[in-house]
């Protein structure tokens, strides 16, 4: 993935993943690719077979917005991914983009979480909440949201961990879709930025170190991150089941605020609140452990 046919490589996965006769084409008979050709892509969205070849080959990168529609009404694709593919052909409008290699030489600014931020989840014992960039590292966590498990810890990257850490198979009852939506959402975050050197890195290292990773990267589904339920199998309270909600911070670069609620009343919320309390005691274990080596060191 260098970046230099971004709209390309999405057109071609898109298409793979439509069945003729979902297109309204008939189905069976010999074909070398899945999925729609190219040919019958083209005349679906009424445009020329060459000019669609071209588009995917990355020789056109100017189709207009109606054009894109159109292949978007051909590929099935819902409103986010129509804003991806729009997104895609906009990035090679308005000025060339600078090259990966010019990129890679830029320094990588720390990114910083406003300290008003950290306050708040600092100050919500009663809520697991951290915050993340748009490539899934976790920039800041409160304390209960660490006792939720070890992997929410910041320099962790989310996706990574979810995806190559046995332990949270075992922790979270719904692992085949938190991985499905983990990375359609990387996609849909990341936009046209597909040669920032951070994606590269991360992209890089799950697509040598995971089958699956590779196998959704190839599909280019796009879904940006939202609320859902978290579904957990907590060694210490049992199956926990949590809201989880995504706000965006202002004047940030794509930082993510995640914060995990249960349903007032329930179970959920009372599991929730001994784990609260467990998290709370070992707190002030740890506090009052620093404070003994503290005075043992005077």
């Amino acid at each position: 993935m260098d970046g230099t046919n971004a709209l390309g490589e999405f057109l071609r996965a898109r298409r793979a993943q439509v069945r003729p006769e979902d297109a309204g084409l008939p189905g069976g008979g010999l074909r070398r690719v899945p999925g729609l050709r190219r040919e019958e892509v083209a005349m679906l969205a009424g445009i020329s077979s060459d000019y669609y070849l071209r588009l995917e080959q990355g020789r056109d990168r100017n189709p207009s917005e109606q054009v894109l529609r159109s292949l978007a009404l051909v590929l099935r694709l819902d409103a986010d991914a129509t804003a991806h593919l729009i997104g895609l052909a906009g990035a090679h409008r308005g000025g060339r983009r600078p090259s990966a290699r010019t990129r890679a030489k830029r320094p990588r600014t720390p990114e910083q979480v406003p300290s008003s931020i950290l306050r708040l989840i600092d100050g919500w014992t009663g809520n697991p909440a951290y915050v993340q960039n748009k490539f899934t590292d976790l920039l800041a966590v409160n304390s209960l949201a660490a006792a939720l498990s070890p992997n929410y810890a910041p320099g962790v990257n989310l996706l990574q961990a979810v995806l190559l850490d046995e332990a949270e198979r075992d922790l979270r009852r719904d692992w085949e879709r938190t991985v499905e939506e983990g990375v359609a959402s990387l996609r849909a975050h990341v936009g046209p930025d597909v040669d920032n050197p951070r994606l590269q890195e991360l992209v890089g290292e799950l697509s040598v170190r995971s089958e699956q990773f590779r196998r959704l990267w190839a599909r280019h589904d796009v879904q940006p991150k939202r609320g859902h339920i978290v579904r957990l199998n907590h060694p210490q309270v049992g199956e926990l089941d949590l809201h989880s909600d995504k706000l965006t911070i202002n004047g940030t670069d794509g930082l993510i605020l995640v914060v995990f609620h249960a349903e007032p009343g329930t179970r959920n919320a009372e599991l929730l609140a001994i784990l609260g309390s467990l998290t709370a005691s070992g707190d002030e274990r740890t506090r009052r452990a620093t404070h003994r080596e503290t005075l043992d060191g005077q």
